[in-house]
């Protein structure tokens, strides 16, 4: 079984723009496998939003029950369905969603069964060793 993987990172714009570029090149080489897609955040605030537990509880429901429509999510997580329309939403503009049509309805879907958080600890990436210590 093939695991698909988002991986979401908190890292500054020039580097976001480094690695997009590594990214271009691993596709026009054909190196990508493309299991795998980066969500870069420019700080823990934004991950924050983007990770509230509604947030998390709309992704896991949709992964694991996968509702025909958005009116079918709220009744499943027993929200309003203009909150979770609203949040949806906003998922979708960072790709964190797809909303395909069906008919009338928009089904949300999720097209990754894992995702990792990478966070940096250090300013810049700056290895601890070069710390005096105290």
């Amino acid at each position: 079984m093939t695991t698909n993987t988002l991986h979401i990172t908190v890292e500054p714009t020039a580097e976001f723009f480094e690695a997009a570029l590594e990214d271009v090149r691993q596709l026009e080489a054909d190196e990508a496998d493309g299991s795998e897609y980066v969500l870069s955040l420019p700080d823990e605030e934004t991950l924050e939003r983007v990770l509230r537990a509604k947030n998390i509880e709309l992704i896991r429901t949709t992964a694991t029950e996968e509702p025909e429509s958005v009116r079918e999510l709220a009744r499943l997580v027993d929200r309003d369905i203009k909150n979770v329309s609203t949040a949806l939403n906003r998922l979708e503009e960072i790709g964190l969603v797809e909303l395909e049509d069906a008919g009338r309805a928009k089904r949300p879907t999720v097209w990754y069964d894992h995702v990792e958080i990478d966070i940096r600890m250090t300013p810049d990436g700056a290895d601890d060793t070069d710390v005096a210590p105290a």
